[in-house]
C-alpha cells in the first residue's frame, strides 16, 4: 500500500513540474510578445492558460485521491496540502500571462526602450516561478528562501519601470495611454513574482510545518 502511495506522490511531483513548465512558457511567450509585438506569441500564451486550468483540475483530483484513499502521515499531508495551495497560485500565474497577452493583442502594444526594465522583470519572475517549483520537487529549503529574497529584486525593477513610464509621459503626453498599458503590464509581472513567493512559502511549510504568512495581497 505504501509503495503505491509513494508512486502517486512521485506522480504529483511530475504533474506539478508539468504545470510549472506551462506557467513558465505562458509567461515567457507573453513577455516575448510584449518585446517583439508578435501577436502569435500572445495568442499562444492565452491558449496555454487554458491548459494550465486543465492541469490544475487534474492535480486537484490526484491530491484528493491521495487524501481520501490513503492514510498520509504528517509529512505527506503537508506535501499534499501544500500542492493544493500551490496550484491555486500557479493557475493565477497563467491568468496573468494571459492578461498581459490580451493587452498586447488588443492594444497592439510593444515595450519601448524607454521602459526596458519590463524585460528584466519578466526574466526575473520566470526564474522565480521555475525555482519555486524546483524547490518543491527537490524539497530544497534554501532554494525557496532564494525565491522569496528575489521578490525584492522584482519590486525594485517595478519601481524603475514606474520611473521610466513617468519620464515617458513627461516627454510626450500623447503617449499617456500607451504608458498606462505598460504600467498595467509591469504590475502583472510584479504579481507573478508575488505568486512565486506564495509558492515558495508553501514549499517551506511542506518541509518544516511552519508557514510564514506573507504580506502579499491575495486576489
Amino acid at each position: 500500500m505504501r509503495s503505491k502511495f509513494d508512486e502517486q506522490l512521485k506522480q504529483l511531483n511530475v504533474e506539478l513540474t508539468a504545470m510549472g513548465g506551462l506557467c513558465e512558457t505562458a509567461i515567457a511567450n507573453a513577455a516575448k510578445a510584449l518585446m517583439t509585438g508578435d501577436p502569435k506569441l500572445a495568442e499562444n500564451a492565452i491558449t496555454i492558460d487554458a491548459q494550465i486550468d486543465d492541469k490544475e483540475r487534474e492535480i486537484e483530483s490526484l491530491c484528493l485521491k491521495l487524501l481520501l484513499q490513503q492514510q498520509p502521515v504528517a509529512r505527506d499531508l503537508r506535501q499534499i496540502s501544500s500542492a493544493l495551495k500551490m496550484i491555486t497560485d500557479m493557475e493565477r500565474l497563467g491568468d496573468q500571462a494571459a492578461d498581459i497577452s490580451e493587452i498586447v493583442t488588443l492594444e497592439n502594444i510593444r515595450a519601448s526602450e524607454s521602459a526596458g526594465h519590463i524585460g528584466d522583470m519578466a526574466r526575473a519572475t520566470i526564474q522565480m516561478v521555475n525555482s519555486s517549483i524546483e524547490a518543491f520537487v527537490r524539497r530544497d529549503l534554501e532554494l525557496s528562501h532564494e525565491v522569496i529574497a528575489s521578490d525584492d529584486v522584482v519590486d525594485a525593477l517595478f519601481d524603475k519601470v514606474k520611473g521610466e513610464i513617468i519620464e515617458m509621459i513627461r516627454q510626450d503626453r500623447a503617449d499617456g495611454e500607451h504608458a498606462i498599458d505598460l504600467l498595467m503590464i509591469a504590475k502583472y509581472f510584479e504579481r507573478i513574482g508575488d505568486h512565486a513567493v506564495n509558492i515558495a512559502e508553501w514549499v517551506e511549510f511542506s518541509i518544516t510545518g511552519v508557514h510564514a504568512e506573507s504580506d502579499v495581497e491575495k486576489e
